[in-house]
């Protein structure tokens, strides 16, 4: 049992932590709820954008995640079967003059270690393990999280920040996620195994009808993430039977020598179906608001789910900082900056995949002439992504 006294965080993710530091910032003693038996996070890579990036230095953690990034010079679309670069976007120096902070990739565990230690140094902030969050309730007493064993933890605020399977997003909608037949797997290789034709200067993505495969290094230049992602023809609703690692190599037969060696590299223990969420209009009721996936999940396609959440732990910041004690108030003014931000990322995220996935002729040669006639050095098309300038009335909508 807690006293009233903290702000409760349910679910120890990167964005629940990125939400315990926010909260602590304003000085507001912070417990975060994770329901897993030890903090930590599975994957492999993941991209950070500027706009990301700009969180973490906010949060005093900038100078720890260079240690571990990779700061790639190009994002690179190339075609899968023939390995023509279609288009890519320069991440040199003009970029981060732009846009204030670099692009960085890294191994999604080394960037949940930098945000737990920040955690963990900060007295204001306490972790709890082993939590199963059940039920959350407003009362005068505060408001009350319930986990699976009757146990109750009273806090001033609740933040729900449980992921794409959320069970406090219940409280404001009935919706269930959506697969989008998709699935994707992942793994990290050490370097030495890879190619000399790989360049390790470069996010590359290699597009093809309804599959792409995306490869970077991660842990400051030791290790090679690559993700394999296509659509499954057999997609069965409730099943696992569809997505299957021989479905991959059916799909993927005929594609440029580069993309089926990495496919050998591929671990095919853990396949990874794709969902998200269709976007809602509240996710705020009294002192007790989400955050992160819970509140807006999303498809993977603009690398952008860690970074929104990242974002709206920023805003929460600010919020607190402005309105203090009032919390009803401050997770109003949190959501009404966040949604039309976070809205638009996820609409923009499928749009992105059913771009680069395109089937049909037509369609992929408008992409690809569109796509090679632009700049590596023309951002127009990314300032509302990366040129976000988080707190009130500054969102780029």
């Amino acid at each position: 049992m807690s006293s009233n006294e903290e702000v409760l965080v349910i679910g120890g993710g990167i964005g629940g932590l990125a939400a315990a530091l926010a909260a602590a910032e304003a000085g507001n003693k912070t417990m975060v709820l994770e329901q897993a038996p030890q903090f930590g996070e599975i994957g492999a890579g993941i991209q950070m954008g500027p706009n990301a990036m700009a969180v973490l230095d906010r949060f005093g953690l900038a100078e720890e995640i260079s240690k571990y990034a990779v700061f790639p010079k190009r994002l690179v679309l190339k075609d899968v079967y023939t390995a023509k670069e279609l288009s890519f976007l320069d991440l040199g120096d003009e970029f981060k003059e732009k846009y204030g902070f670099p692009y960085i990739v890294m191994h999604r565990s080394d960037l949940h270690r930098v945000l737990f230690e920040g955690c963990e140094k900060n007295p204001l902030i306490s972790l709890v393990n082993g939590q199963s969050i059940e039920t959350v309730e407003e009362n005068e007493a505060g408001v009350i999280v319930t986990n699976r064993n009757g146990e109750k933890f009273i806090g001033k605020a609740v933040i729900g920040a449980d992921g794409l399977w959320s069970k406090t997003r219940k409280y404001f909608s009935d919706d269930q996620p959506i697969c989008s037949h998709y699935v994707a797997y992942r793994g990290t290789i050490p370097i030495s195994e890879i190619s000399s034709d790989a360049n390790m200067d470069d996010v590359i993505m290699w597009i093809g009808p309804n599959l792409h495969v995306v490869q970077y290094p991660v842990r400051r230049g030791e290790l090679y993430n690559q993700v394999v992602v296509f659509k499954s023809n057999n997609y069965k609703e409730g099943s696992d039977d569809w997505g299957t690692p021989a479905e991959m190599d059916n799909v993927f037969k005929g594609c440029h020598p580069l993309v089926e060696t990495a496919l050998n590299f591929i671990q095919r223990q853990i396949r990874w179906p794709m969902y998200d969420r269709l976007p809602i209009d509240n996710w705020t009721k009294g002192k007790f608001t989400l955050l992160g996936d819970a509140a807006h999940p999303m498809l993977q396609y603009l690398a952008q789910g860690g970074c929104q959440a990242l974002e709206d732990a920023s805003c929460l910041a600010d919020m607190f900082k402005l309105h203090g004690e009032n919390f009803e108030q401050a997770f109003l003014a949190y959501q009404e900056e966040r949604i039309p931000r976070t809205a638009k990322v996820q609409k923009s995220a499928r749009t992105w995949g059913e771009i680069i996935h395109a089937v049909d002729s037509v369609s992929i040669l408008l992409r690809n002439t569109l796509l090679e006639s632009r700049e590596a050095q023309e951002f127009e098309m990314i300032d509302w992504l990366y040129g976000y300038n988080n707190g009130p009335g500054k969102n780029d909508r």
